[in-house]
């Protein structure tokens, strides 16, 4: 293999190496082989231009050039000519791809869908990525800056995960470019000429073995290097001040593999949630039936946010377990509370796909068909392998909590745990959050007068104007832009609330789902996309997550916090039935209204759904599939090619006999014997052509302590080539193939299984192919040499003799 050959595979190698620490961002990661396809196509390509060679941009532009078809056929074909010629269509849909991956990225949480924008994206990235490393070491032979871009895509990867890419990823990048240092110190070792003080490989015949000698010294040192440097990486963070475990470190959360089944994270609400409110038409996302007999607290929620860095709240990633039976009794609700138990049949539209099952809150049991795990800490369902919402029908058994003012005014501290936990506030929170909520809550005795001052402060007191089309935001700057302004939608209140209550020490987080919806003429009830809806929780001991409502015209405000509690009759517990009236009379439809273009860009359809729609993406279509299947064959059939080979090459050596005439008995006889040498070198016995038939025959038989008729048949073969190198009239010999044969069953039977295995999947003889091709392509650059510098001569006397 040359320099150049080993230098473009270290490259390729290497940046699939780094690119390995995007994996997690994605799920499910088959975007890696799209993107290994794409790179091999542009590395070839440059191998290919560099063995011509063309000038160095030229390469680098044919490398461009391969990389743009091979990106339209995968992402554009429908919109290309001959799915591979990118026209204005195409330019078009790829911009409108990338811009649907960005919004991707902003609306999703990791692991996000591998929709085909944000695969656009990490493909594209990442081939590009690719091209650079690939014209820096090996086009220019400047292999360390190349870790450059390597660095920059892993960074990439650690910045998106939070700086949670993982060691494991980063020995991985490192490892890429220590191979490709070694590769190119390699290359330039070898244009010295050859290094001495290690023993030399096997190679063509008649050179000597030296199995198993030692690695040259400057190998040996550069691997050292290379060791120690990924070592001091690696031990150097954890003992310096500000770094909390390094590469090692963890941020103090419950990581995979600490429950049953896996861990989840939440999708960002806040992108979705907007679009949702600005959707011209209020299209129906559910339907149900309820025997509650007010509905007015019957919030459906998705999923709670109850984190809060400084730049977005997000829910923490927790572990999952299978749906219990019955779900546990809700953390810090006491029995002295009243509680009504409801029933209610939900169907989900065909339309709407959102892995996050909305329920009303807390929900006691729930009995649903599919693929859903319980994430306990938030008292949530979530779908599991792909398992959305989409036309599923289950029924909630929920309770309806109804604390009393005193209740929550006299409610105890919470436990020390809790609190800790949900009290957390960014150091970077701006003083006029706190200085704001102390102001409001100013004469307040307890917890519970504090959250109804922060609640009404927001939704009637405080001059706030509901709008969504504020510019959305969700960082400590923004809840002081908001304070200011005075103008925004249910994720401004809930987000700034939520952060005021904890900076006065106050357990909080937020909800997302949709609010109760709008009863129909039929009893049942509907939920549409405009009821999305974003509230705070306030935990109070022996009542539990608590719900309070600071939006301005949206929602109901909880009875607990008005002035008075009204008194009323409330039901009974339900109990979950089966009839016609606990089903909704009718499943909901989809809006026709949507057009295909509104649809792909996620304007409209099952996209709109709250929090994010559907949590599977957009798979790769059939030809993008049979792309990857054809790569993924030929990376299975790479180790069988040499065995494959050999079993080719011994067929034609000793197929049918019946050769006519001395020509073609003296080539049958010489591909025997040919075949002969092959098989005791690929059993250790190398050939040596110096020697005569005879003596190679006893060569063989002795190396390769062969034994009876396997012996005999080698010296009857090599009598036959003697006699077809020497006689002036050879003899016709019958049965060579099958004298081959005897002598292969010889050495098959004397070795051990290592060497049989060897001998079958990695034939020492394949070698030949290498020399051929190498022959073959000297000979080819030698003709091409000629008639250049013939042309080159006839265009340098063409102007001598004009003139």
């Amino acid at each position: 293999m040359s320099g150049r050959t080993r230098l473009t595979l270290a490259s390729w190698g290497a940046t699939l190496m780094a690119a390995g620490a995007l994996l997690p961002l994605v799920k499910p990661a088959t975007w890696i082989f799209t993107a290994a396809f794409v790179l091999a196509l542009v590395s070839g390509v440059g191998a290919l231009t560099r063995r011509v060679p063309l000038a160095r941009p030229l390469t680098l532009l044919a490398q461009a050039l391969t990389a743009l078809l091979a990106l339209t056929l995968c992402f554009a074909r429908e919109q290309a000519f001959l799915w591979l010629v990118p026209g204005p269509q195409a330019v078009t849909h790829a911009v409108e791809l990338f811009q649907a991956g960005a919004e991707d990225v902003g609306r999703y949480a990791i692991p996000a869908p591998d929709t085909e924008g944000i695969r656009l994206m990490l493909v594209g990235g990442v081939v590009a990525i690719g091209l650079l490393v690939d014209a820096l070491a090996v086009t220019f032979r400047k292999a360390a800056p190349a870790g450059l871009p390597l660095l920059a895509l892993y960074s990439v990867a650690a910045g998106l995960s939070g700086g949670g890419a993982g060691w494991l990823w980063f020995l991985l990048a490192a490892s890429g470019y220590l191979l490709l240092l070694l590769a190119e110190g390699r290359d330039r070792l070898s244009q010295w000429g050859r290094v001495f003080g290690g023993a030399q490989r096997s190679g063509r015949p008649g050179s000597t073995v030296a199995g198993g000698g030692p690695a040259f010294a400057p190998a040996r040192t550069g691997r050292r290097i290379g060791i120690a440097a990924m070592g001091l990486a690696m031990v150097v963070p954890l003992a310096l001040p500000g770094f909390s475990g390094g590469l090692f470190g963890g941020n103090g959360e419950t990581g995979a593999g600490a429950g049953k089944g896996g861990t989840i994270s939440a999708v960002n609400p806040l992108v979705s949630l907007q679009n949702n409110l600005r959707q011209p038409e209020d299209r129906e996302v559910l339907r149900y039936r309820t025997n509650a007999r007010d509905t007015s607290n019957l919030y459906l929620r998705l999923v709670a946010l109850d984190q809060f860095d400084g730049t977005s709240w997000k829910s923490s990633v927790r572990p999952i377990e299978d749906v219990p039976k019955q779900l546990p009794w809700p953390d810090g609700l006491s029995q002295s509370v009243r509680i009504t138990e409801v029933t209610s049949n939900f169907v989900a539209s065909e339309a709407y796909e959102q892995k996050w099952l909305p329920m009303p809150y807390p929900a006691g049991r729930v009995d649903i068909d599919g693929r859903w795990r319980y994430e306990p800490a938030g008292r949530m369902l979530v779908g599991d392998d792909k398992q959305t919402t989409k036309g599923a029908r289950y029924q909630v058994s929920s309770l309806d909590v109804q604390p009393t003012a005193g209740q929550l005014a006299g409610a105890g501290p919470a436990p020390e745990k809790l609190r800790r936990e949900y009290t957390k506030v960014p150091t970077t929170l701006p003083d006029d959050v706190k200085a704001t909520a102390l102001r409001i809550t100013k004469g307040a005795r307890n917890d519970y007068e504090r959250a109804v001052k922060l609640q009404d402060w927001f939704a009637r007191d405080g001059g706030f104007r509901y709008d969504v089309d504020v510019v959305s935001g969700t960082g400590v700057q923004a809840i002081s832009r908001f304070l200011k302004d005075k103008e925004g939608f249910c994720v401004h209140f809930s987000f700034s609330m939520a952060a005021m209550a904890r900076s006065l020490g106050i357990p909080a987080r937020v909800a997302v789902g949709f609010m109760p919806g709008t009863t129909q003429t039929d009893g049942s009830v509907s939920v549409g996309i405009r009821d999305a809806h974003a509230w705070p929780e306030v935990y109070f001991e022996g009542a539990g997550w608590t719900r309070f409502e600071p939006t301005p015209s949206r929602g109901s405000t909880p009875s607990y916090t008005r002035e008075t509690t009204p008194s009323g009759s409330a039901t009974g517990p339900a109990q979950p039935q089966q009839s016609a009236s606990a089903q909704p009379s009718a499943a909901p439809t989809a809006s026709e209204s949507c057009t295909p273009q509104m649809r792909r860009l996620g304007d409209c359809g099952p996209d709109a759904a709250v929090a994010g729609a559907s949590s599977d993406g957009s798979g790769p279509d059939v030809t993008t599939v049979l792309l990857l299947t054809l790569a993924a064959l030929l990376l299975l059939a790479l180790p069988f090619l040499p065995l494959l080979w050999r079993t080719r090459v011994r067929a034609g050596r000793l197929g049918s006999a019946g050769a006519r005439g001395p020509e073609e008995t003296a080539a049958r006889t010489l591909a025997v014997w040919q075949e002969i040498n092959d098989t005791a070198w690929d059993h250790g016995v190398e050939p040596d052509d110096s020697l005569t038939p005879r003596k190679s025959a006893e060569r063989i038989v002795r190396l390769g302590e062969l034994r009876g008729e396997s012996a005999e048949a080698v010296h009857r073969v090599a009598g036959a080539v003697e006699e077809v190198l020497y006689a002036p009239r050879p003899r016709p010999v019958p049965g060579l193939a099958e004298e081959a044969g005897r002598v292969r069953a010889g050495f098959h039977a004397g070795a051990d299984r290592r060497t049989r295995l060897r001998a079958l999947l990695a034939p020492r003889s394949a070698v030949r192919v290498r020399w051929a091709a190498s022959s073959r392509w000297t000979s080819t650059t030698g003709r091409w040499s000629e008639r250049r510098a013939a042309l080159a001569t006839r265009l340098r006397r063409t102007p001598h003799e004009a003139s």
